[in-house]
């Protein structure tokens, strides 16, 4: 689940520039969004601040947010753990308990705001994630008429980064990102939410040794690598039935991706690689002699 920040990459680099990069320029696109009115929260364990249960009308849906993340609120297995990790270090904060705790606050923050019936804008993309009902991408318009995404980043308590698109007001992508970019700056020059205790000392070193750590697993992960002989093709995988140790033999390939490829299953083409965080188009196109997507008959 966890995508390299590359916002690290420069303190030189302005901060909305930072931010665009972060995006990695992933959209969802192509159906258009559907408007849900009089959608209400459905108290659930596994909520968080930007993914939760929904009532709309007769449908149930998990909702996770486009455009922001939110500190997870558990690590419960390995994946999660590096989730929260790479989360401390990217806002600098002291430990793992502290930023479990900014998830629990952004958790109650959106349960909150959404105590009366709000109106969900989703095209039924489907998002990575373990529940048993899968998530669907949506924006959330509140009952004061305010975005979520947006109200999360302002009051410090999400960032902006992940999957976006086109918002229902017409706004583009990039210019809702340049926003959220805007809003998440302020919210750090203001030290509200989780910003209140980021650490400007050692948020450099924090994210340095994120970096130091990706190059070390890309490097392990080359190595590890099964040789394709000179003038052959290599044997694609299966993705949806390959063993995690023969995901882990694709040259390039990182734990993160191979645990959203996991969570994912089934996939119905090569394609829906693009959801995992980190794997972009020319991405997939290094993956694609090496993975396949078995004839179901």
């Amino acid at each position: 689940m966890t995508m390299r920040d590359p916002s690290a990459t420069s303190s030189t680099l302005p901060f909305a520039l930072v931010c665009l990069l972060a995006f990695g320029g992933r959209s969802v696109r192509g159906e258009e969004l559907q408007r849900l009115d009089g959608a209400r929260l459905v108290e659930h364990a596994a909520n968080d601040g930007d993914s939760f249960h929904v009532k709309a009308g007769e449908r149930d849906l998990v909702v996770r947010l486009y455009f922001v993340d939110c500190c997870e609120t558990e690590a419960s297995t390995d994946s999660d753990a590096r989730r929260v990790r790479e989360q401390m270090r990217y806002f600098g904060l002291p430990d793992a308990p502290r930023t479990l705790h900014f998830g629990s606050v952004a958790k109650a923050f959106t349960a909150k705001v959404l105590s009366q019936p709000f109106t969900v804008h989703t095209a039924f993309a489907r998002a990575l994630g373990r529940s048993a009902t899968p998530r669907v991408y949506a924006m959330v318009t509140t009952a004061a008429g305010e975005d979520l995404a947006s109200l999360l980043v302002k009051s410090g308590l999400a960032r902006a980064r992940g999957v976006g698109r086109e918002m229902p007001d017409g706004t583009s992508r990039d210019e809702q990102t340049e926003r959220l970019c805007d809003m998440q700056d302020a919210a750090m020059l203001k030290r509200v939410g989780v910003w209140a205790e980021a650490n400007p000392e050692r948020l450099a070193e924090l994210r340095a040794a994120e970096r130091a750590e990706e190059r070390e697993l890309d490097a392990f992960m080359g190595r590890q690598a099964a040789p394709v002989a000179a003038g052959t093709a290599p044997q694609p995988l299966d993705v949806n039935r390959a063993t995690r140790e023969q995901l882990a033999a694709i040259p390039g390939m990182r734990t993160e991706w191979i645990d959203a490829i996991i969570a994912g299953r089934p996939h119905a083409r090569i394609e829906d690689l693009l959801r995992v965080k980190g794997i972009g188009p020319k991405t997939l196109e290094k993956l694609r002699p090496y993975v396949m997507i078995a004839d179901p008959r």
